[in-house]
């Protein structure tokens, strides 16, 4: 009785997960230029073995969504060995009602390129998330969202996903690129130090972080990959050849994250 009441206040999408959709030959994904990509599929055992890490960035005119905008988000969907699949990018139009915060507004005054990249065709945030969700759905593996910090991008995607499709292909968690650099210093560090300029160069690879969505996106996801390849070696010569899988389980910004990251 408790369940099936359950089943009646929240609706089908609160706790069926959507299937990914499994090409069968060729999955066409969506560039970063608008066209569509072709990238040969795994067997569907493979697939559902294999994690697609989702670095995602976000540009937006304030703290939190809703009483401000997100104006732009890329994600560059990498496999475990950097290898960059596919690519998505969207900017959106405003939120009625919705207005920017001054600190935030005083700070894209100082990113002209950055701003002009972020307001060229607009378009819904409906429109946008939904090709985007089907997008994620359509990668070639389970999606990981991955960001740097994870706390001020995941924030912003998983509220407008919920508000104009009313699902998340990520389930609701997010690997966020600073705490696993936190636990990943050596020598140790405090968790507020662990910041790019703090991280070992060796890390990085000669990529540009310029604000734009797409750009920052590829340039923290192929980070993510350099630190994950470390982290399984570092692994291996501690006699652990593999990285035990993890269940998801239900989860419950600093304020301009480019200041922190």
């Amino acid at each position: 009785m408790i369940l099936q009441n359950l089943f009646k206040i929240f609706p089908k999408r609160w706790y069926l997960k959507k299937p990914i959709a499994h090409p069968l030959s060729k999955a066409p994904c969506q560039s970063h230029t608008g066209k569509m990509k072709s990238h040969v599929g795994a067997s569907r055992k493979q697939e559902a073995e294999v994690e697609i890490y989702v670095s995602t960035d976000v540009e937006a005119d304030g703290p939190i969504p809703g009483p401000h905008s997100m104006l732009s988000f890329a994600s560059a969907a990498y496999t475990a060995d950097k290898q960059l699949i596919a690519t998505f990018s969207a900017n959106l139009e405003i939120l009625p009602g919705a207005g920017a915060h001054p600190i935030q507004a005083a700070w894209w005054k100082k990113q002209p390129k950055a701003w002009a990249a972020c307001r060229n065709d607009l378009q819904s945030p409906e429109n946008a998330l939904r090709a985007y969700v089907k997008w994620v759905e359509a990668l070639p593996g389970k999606p990981v969202f991955v960001a740097f910090p994870a706390g001020f991008d995941f924030t912003f995607m998983f509220w407008y996903m919920m508000r104009f499709v009313g699902h998340c292909p990520f389930s609701w968690s997010a690997l966020d690129i600073k705490t696993l650099a936190f636990a990943m210093s050596e020598p140790a560090r405090p968790y507020r130090r662990c910041i790019k300029p703090h991280l070992p160069k060796e890390w990085f690879d000669d990529l540009p972080h310029t604000h734009i969505a797409l750009d920052d996106a590829i340039e923290q996801g192929a980070l993510f990959c350099n630190m994950l390849a470390r982290l399984r070696q570092a692994q291996q010569n501690k006699g652990n050849s593999s990285i035990p899988s993890q269940e998801e389980t239900p989860s419950a910004p600093f304020f301009s994250k480019d200041f922190e990251s």
